[in-house]
């Protein structure tokens, strides 16, 4: 270790820097939480009745088994949707399948908590799809009622990661499997149930277990439907009602995270143990086949309902943002952009906040993630691999828990020249908390750049004078522009929307970001325009960063594609 120390002190004094980053903004916070969730607040030692006060209350055991059966009844429902798009546009030559494939990835950018409001006007006991049953059929179905409405919103926004993971899935399964149990008998559903979903289950598990993850994860779609008990709005209004020194907050943190780590382990042990590798000669995929014309006809069915449910918030949001009264009526009373005009004269802050906390956070990830990608694999440096770790384990820590730590280990920490400014409700420790929650998804796309980087580049230019700096500098960096890009704009568009950790940071209107405008907004009837308005500029401001990646990344895949041909 001494030896690499004095070889390489340039990348040790890197490497020490970012741990020293990570602990502090990361690991110091969440260790917090876990201490208080655990401590005597009388004597201030090891205790376990925090826990046991925890379980005992009615309300709490009600919001725990609450949030479980959120989780699981998404994850089923999201299935159900996600399910007949990939088997039908992977299985069959299916007229339309990369269009449905697309807009089936739609929902994700839309944060779930803005179209909360924009469901409940279309599938609430007073919302379109209820008056018009009402008016010709006399029945009312409670869509949205209570728990039934975050699942349903949880649903919609969140099953494309299991549309995604699925689809990649069947897509690599060997045809010849399918050939064979063909060759035996099996066919129609039997083969599907039989052959195909287990041989995909590798994919389905990884979208399910990202779907319950983020339902978990959530605060701001309970909250906007006024559902309460669960565990995440819970411990936010612990912390937000009561203060930062009560137990129940960091307790209900500590099972929103042991919740969270357990759920990626029964996913790894779902898997474990059971082969589900394939070898594909020649072309790989499922052998697509044509429908029959009845076949035709009740898929397309199945597939409108679904588009048709999975599009609702964008429909409903729209037709919010732009209406003048829509309640007790199947569409707004009039249409109107005087929603736009409010929120760019009245609290443009929202948006500019926005762009200047994402755009700093983005900057930050990536410069992050190229050092870590760089030190995990161009290095040997002692204890590089716990540095990825570390910096991965973020995924699984909820923004509110991050929130809550920040707000117990810097609350007593003062901004120099700053008046007496807390330092937990500065903007800038908004900027680092996004930075440290998006950290993951930017190493990730940094990792997977500079792998395809060739280390003989970077030793022709070292055998040609240039020193370690100089070389990552003019020869690494400029290859992985691509992934770095991606990583940018994933953490810029992703911190774009984050409420969970804004909603505990952000001390006055000023300093919000558009997801606290959002939610802000639509605490009152009368704001639910402009809040709305304000959740399309967030599905704009979204959708705008996913289309520059995409069409960068494949510009410059296609840029060097030709030079290898040549």
């Amino acid at each position: 270790m001494i030896s690499e120390i004095r070889k390489h002190p340039g990348q040790m004094a890197v490497m020490v820097l970012i741990t020293l980053f990570l602990l502090a903004f990361l690991v110091v916070p969440v260790v917090q939480v876990v201490f208080v969730a655990f401590m005597d607040a009388t004597t201030g030692g090891f205790t376990l009745l925090n826990f046991k006060d925890f379980f005992s209350t009615a309300l709490f055991r009600e919001s725990f088994w609450n949030s479980i059966y959120v989780g699981g009844m998404s994850v089923l429902l999201a299935s159900a949707f996600a399910m007949p798009l990939a088997y039908f546009t992977s299985r069959f030559e299916f007229r339309g399948g990369v269009i449905i494939q697309g807009l089936g990835i739609i929902p994700l950018i839309m944060p779930p908590f803005v179209g909360a409001v924009a469901m409940m006007m279309i599938f609430g006991r007073n919302g379109s799809i209820n008056l018009l049953l009402e008016e010709f059929l006399g029945i009312n179905i409670p869509f949205m009622e209570g728990l039934n409405g975050v699942i349903l919103v949880e649903s919609v926004h969140y099953f494309p990661f299991i549309l995604i993971n699925l689809s990649a899935a069947l897509q690599n399964i060997d045809r010849a499997m399918e050939e064979s149990a063909q060759n035996l008998g099996c066919s129609g559903m039997r083969l599907y149930r039989r052959i195909v979903l287990p041989l995909a289950m590798p994919g389905y598990v990884a979208g399910a277990s990202l779907v319950f993850l983020k339902v978990f994860d959530d605060l701001g779609t309970p909250l906007l439907l006024n559902v309460n008990n669960m565990l995440a709005p819970q411990a936010y209004l612990r912390i937000a009602s009561i203060g930062i020194n009560d137990p129940m907050g960091y307790v209900i943190s500590v099972i929103l995270v042991v919740i969270a780590m357990a759920s990626m382990w029964l996913a790894f042990l779902a898997l474990k143990g059971k082969d589900y590798a394939t070898v594909q000669k020649g072309g790989g995929g499922l052998a697509k086949r044509r429908m029959r014309p009845i076949e035709m006809f009740f898929a397309w069915i199945i597939v409108l309902i679904i588009m048709t449910l999975v599009l609702a918030p964008h429909i409903g949001l729209s037709m919010l943002s732009l209406g003048t009264i829509w309640s007790y009526s199947v569409l707004p009373d009039a249409f109107t952009l005087d929603h736009f005009r409010a929120i760019f004269s009245e609290t443009p802050e929202y948006m500019t906040n926005t762009v200047l906390y994402s755009a700093l956070a983005g900057g930050i990830d990536v410069i992050l993630g190229t050092a870590i990608a760089y030190i995990v694999l161009r290095t040997k440096l002692v204890g590089r691999q716990w540095l990825d770790y570390i910096a991965m384990s973020a995924v699984a820590i909820p923004g509110l828990v991050i929130g809550i730590g920040y707000l117990r280990t810097f609350f007593d920490v003062e901004v120099p020249g700053m008046d007496g400014q807390s330092f937990a409700t500065w903007w800038v420790a908004i900027v680092i908390a996004l930075a440290i929650r998006r950290l993951p998804y930017a190493l990730r796309a940094c990792s997977a750049a500079l792998t395809q980087v060739s280390v003989s580049l970077e030793e022709s230019a070292e055998n040609l004078g240039a020193n370690k700096l100089k070389t990552v500098y003019r020869i690494v960096i400029p290859l992985m522009a691509g992934g770095i890009l991606a990583g940018f704009v994933t953490s810029f568009a992703t911190a774009a929307v984050e409420l969970g950790m804004t909603l505990m940071l952000v001390s006055k209107n000023a300093d919000g970001p558009l997801a606290y405008g959002i939610y802000v907004y639509m605490q009152s009837a009368a704001g639910r325009g402009p809040g709305a308005a304000l959740g399309i500029f967030a599905v704009l401001v979204v959708g705008l960063c996913t289309f520059i990646s995409h069409v960068y990344v494949d510009r410059r895949q296609r840029a060097l594609g030709m030079k290898r041909d040549d």
